[in-house]
């Protein structure tokens, strides 16, 4: 096992494999009386995360940044409250977070699942690169003022949904913002989902005296989604998944996720018996994923070799340097008591 990374860092044989779908993971699993919430749960995985869980028992909470569109979404979706929330905007995930903390309940599950990508330099009001206010501050913050309500819960799991890009980037210490080096949007990508898995190794180390879990996953590749609608189509065109005229090569659309496979990673990370005892691990197709030590060949025209994760990312003293850092670029102090 590589040093400085968790040792239950390797699959457990779950069962589970990269065809299953978030219907077969929750057969059997009983959330009555459990409470949810769900960034992004309104559309792509994210709404598919929330009918199942819903359908297992749940009362899903989604944060929406477009109120209308969840609404017309979860149409017909019962046990859902729909509430405004803005991951760019830190007044509006206070606003957020008071409001569910006001309400007096627990909250057992925390699905970081809401995040952008193949986006323009742009930066937030703070001066923050918009990927990682989005896809990482944003959550950090959000599981900061949510930390009360589930260590109340006694038994809560913090999920991240990360992904495959973390393997893009590092996380850059030195320039978090791009204020010294050219601006690439992958890099960006990359580095906010890495943040996101070493938030899930701290975060874990930090809560699991008071059963409170973490775990970031990658859901697959998966096609279907609107995360990728800023793309210029020249990107896909050149890692080979799209022809000349920016159609997706028939090959590759067979061998990608359906949402519903895309949604089984994220509902098994919440809900399996083999985590509980298990935490700050990263996870892939229904399982724990497998270190990448340059053993596994990546090829962009075959999803199922985009797996794997790599120890930068899950690396124990680079999770606790990230926090002191999330704490001084968001100005909020995560004193996990």
């Amino acid at each position: 096992m590589i040093q400085n990374t968790n040792p239950l860092q390797h699959p457990v044989s779950s069962g589970f494999n990269t065809q299953s779908t978030a219907q077969e993971v929750i057969k059997g699993i009983d959330l009555t009386g459990k409470t949810a919430i769900i960034t992004g749960g309104y559309a792509g995985i994210g709404l598919e995360t929330t009918k199942i869980l819903v359908s297992a028992g749940a009362k899903v909470v989604v944060p929406a940044r477009d109120i209308e569109k969840a609404k017309k979404n979860l149409a017909g979706t019962e046990n859902v409250e729909i509430e405004s929330l803005d991951l760019i905007n830190p007044d509006s995930i206070d606003a957020f977070a008071e409001k569910f903390i006001n309400s007096g309940r627990n909250l057992d599950l925390l699905i970081n699942n809401a995040g952008i990508m193949w986006v323009p330099f742009r930066r937030d009001s703070r001066g923050i690169e918009s990927q990682l206010a989005t896809n990482y501050l944003g959550l950090f913050q959000l599981t900061a003022r949510l930390w009360p309500a589930l260590k109340k819960a006694n038994g809560a799991r913090i999920l991240n949904v990360s992904s495959y890009g973390h393997q893009m980037s590092p996380f850059n210490f030195e320039d978090p913002n791009f204020k010294h080096r050219e601006y690439q949007t992958l890099l960006g990508y990359g580095q906010s989902k890495t943040a996101c898995n070493l938030f899930a190794v701290e975060m874990d180390k930090r809560a699991k005296e008071f059963n409170v879990r973490a775990y970031s996953l990658h859901p697959g590749s998966v096609y279907g989604t609107d995360l990728g609608r800023e793309e210029p189509i020249d990107l896909y065109i050149q890692m080979g998944t799209h022809d000349k005229d920016g159609k997706i090569k028939p090959e590759v659309e067979a061998r990608l996720k359906t949402i519903p496979q895309g949604a089984a990673t994220t509902v098994w990370c919440a809900t399996s018996p083999l985590l509980e005892n298990i935490g700050g691990v990263y996870c892939e197709n229904c399982d724990i994923a497998e270190i990448d030590l340059g053993q596994i060949e990546h090829r962009f025209d075959d999803p199922s070799t985009i797996r794997g994760v790599q120890p930068y990312s899950i690396d124990k003293e680079n999770a606790e340097r990230l926090w002191l850092l999330s704490e001084e670029m968001t100005g909020v102090k995560f004193d996990v008591e």
